[in-house]
């Protein structure tokens, strides 16, 4: 059974150390070699010491968008001597090229977000109009159905970023490969565009996608924190003043759908990180890298 194996410090509420995940053919994912996060922006100087001197965190994956870095910063630990900070946006329109000031421009996101309400809208009026019997029948099904679009929206979304940036999808996942010690991975909340690189890596060294899939849920234990944590903050106060944990809350059949869309297109996750130029070497070091039992 999985049981997340949760970093209680100062500054973050959704941190964790994948550590002792099993894999298919017998190995151990180590401990302090690869850990996911939400914001590490309001890190105080102890949680600080406590990632870099006992955790041994060396490499920063930081997949904000240039927008949130912007209104947000960078967070503390850019300023170690010993941490190297990786910036890779997961959008492909958010560019620091662009004309409009990053801290000016709207969050990437809200435009799929738009459209995923007109989506719903739509769906919601079809079931009504379909619906016979009982009114306890009809909203049985607008459950089923909201519920079948919620995991539907966010599997998509995360195949989203791979379509879009591949780029920092490959890049993030050399980042850790290639670490001296722990790897942080972070977005905002650390459970969609972190779940997204984390379910990957993980996929990659073997682990079984059942526990994948347990990992990435595991994040719903702390949505209410996580909204609460963001909502004081500047880049998201206003997306998510009308959201609720239910809507932000991340789903088993979320990254079950998404595992299964790989498959079915790529013949898994190493399939299409073949399209992008992965090799069996990046493979071996990324197994040698996060695996208790490789090198």
């Amino acid at each position: 059974m999985y049981r997340p194996n949760w970093i209680e410090i100062d500054g973050v509420v959704n941190m964790r150390d994948l550590g002792g995940l099993p894999t298919s053919d017998g190995g151990t994912v180590r401990p302090h070699r690869l850990i996911r996060s939400d914001n590490l922006q309001d890190l105080p100087p102890a949680s600080v010491r406590h990632l870099v001197d006992v955790v041994g965190v060396r490499d920063v994956v930081d997949l904000r968008t240039h927008v949130e870095v912007a209104k947000e910063g960078e967070g503390p630990l850019l300023a170690e001597p010993a941490v190297r900070y990786h910036h890779l946006t997961m959008y492909r329109e958010d560019t620091s090229e662009s004309g409009i000031p990053a801290a000016e421009r709207a969050l990437p996101w809200e435009t799929d977000e738009r459209r995923a309400r007109g989506a719903a809208e739509r769906a919601r009026a079809a079931s009504a109009t379909a619906s016979a019997g009982t009114d306890a029948v009809a909203d049985e099904r607008a459950e089923e159905e909201r519920r079948r679009s919620h995991d539907a929206f966010w599997s998509e979304h995360y195949l989203s970023y791979l379509a879009q940036r591949p780029d920092s999808v490959v890049a993030a996942l050399r980042a850790v490969a290639a670490s001296e010690g722990a790897s942080i991975v972070h977005c905002a909340a650390g459970k969609d565009r972190t779940g997204t690189v984390v379910g990957l890596a993980l996929t990659v060294v073997g682990v079984p996608a059942d526990l994948v899939v347990a990992d990435f849920a595991a994040s719903a234990e702390r949505v209410a924190a996580i909204m609460d944590r963001l909502r004081a903050k500047p880049a998201y106060a206003d997306n998510l003043r009308d959201k609720t944990v239910a809507q932000q809350s991340p789903t088993t059949d979320t990254m079950r759908l998404l595992l299964g869309a790989l498959e079915a297109r790529y013949g898994g996750a190493l399939g299409w990180l073949d399209t992008q130029g992965w090799t069996d070497a990046d493979t071996e070091r990324l197994r040698a890298k996060l695996l208790a039992d490789a090198g």
